[in-house]
């Protein structure tokens, strides 16, 4: 039987990306949205084209309720998600350290984690119970290489960094890995939209490749972390960023 892969934020960008991929390698794909319906019934549609299942749950993933009857009804149509891809986009402002108000700071780290810790906790028992799960959680590398204007991305998103880490050291035991992907700058994303094209002309310029990440990029790294070739790789933070940054 196919596995069974949740994704947050899957109605656009690498979200969608990530769904399509999948979808193609034979997972049963969940398309999560907060409000772009047409979209994310676009990106089902393109997944079944493409010979995938595929279906569309609305779900703000900072909302306690909306996150567990997505999963409860995921489980009623389908059963147990074995993968969870979290790549919901928590909303943020770009600004100055010296502009920056604690409710722009402290809110952004709060929704980050919280919409993490609650569709993490929903779906760990099913797959601890099965004793599979492959935990994949969207990062960015602003999170070790701080850029202006980025402060409150890069803190939230570092915040992550470590919650998944404690994760990945706790599960392990139970066949569930969990594990960071951080791409650089991804065009046509979100955050791209709230760049000038000049600060995007900058960013593709400063890469050893000289571009910017692709969306299909990201979601073939997600996609190795979301399979069975990656069952010894937990804990680990991923870059995808074409050299940017070498550890």
């Amino acid at each position: 039987m196919s596995r069974i892969a949740m994704i947050t934020g899957a109605s656009r960008g690498i979200g969608a990306s990530t769904a399509l991929v999948l979808a193609v390698r034979g997972f049963r794909v969940v398309v999560n949205y907060r409000s772009s319906a047409e979209e994310a019934e676009e990106v089902v549609r393109a997944a079944k084209a493409a010979g995938g299942e595929a279906m569309a749950i609305r779900a703000n993933v900072t909302d306690a309720g909306a996150v567990e009857a997505m999963v409860d009804e995921t489980e009623q149509k389908w059963g147990g998600v074995d993968v969870l891809v979290h790549n919901a986009m928590i909303p943020f402002d770009v600004t100055s350290f010296i502009d920056l108000s604690w409710e722009q700071l402290g809110g952004k780290v709060d929704r980050e984690l919280l919409a993490a810790f609650l569709i993490t906790k929903a779906v760990v028992p099913g797959m601890v119970s099965r004793g599979y799960g492959r935990l994949v959680y969207l990062s960015t590398g602003l999170s070790r290489r701080p850029r202006e204007g980025m402060i409150t991305l890069g803190t939230a998103k570092a915040a992550l960094d470590q919650f998944v880490r404690y994760v990945a050291m706790e599960l392990a035991p139970h066949g569930i890995t969990a594990n960071l992907v951080a791409p650089a700058t991804v065009d046509e994303t979100r955050v791209t939209e709230q760049l000038t094209t000049e600060q995007l002309r900058r960013l593709g310029a400063t890469n050893p490749m000289g571009r910017l990440v692709s969306t299909d990029e990201v979601a073939r790294a997600v996609a190795f972390l979301a399979g069975d070739d990656s069952g010894f790789t937990t804990g680990h933070y991923l870059p995808v960023n074409g050299g940017l940054s070498m550890d």
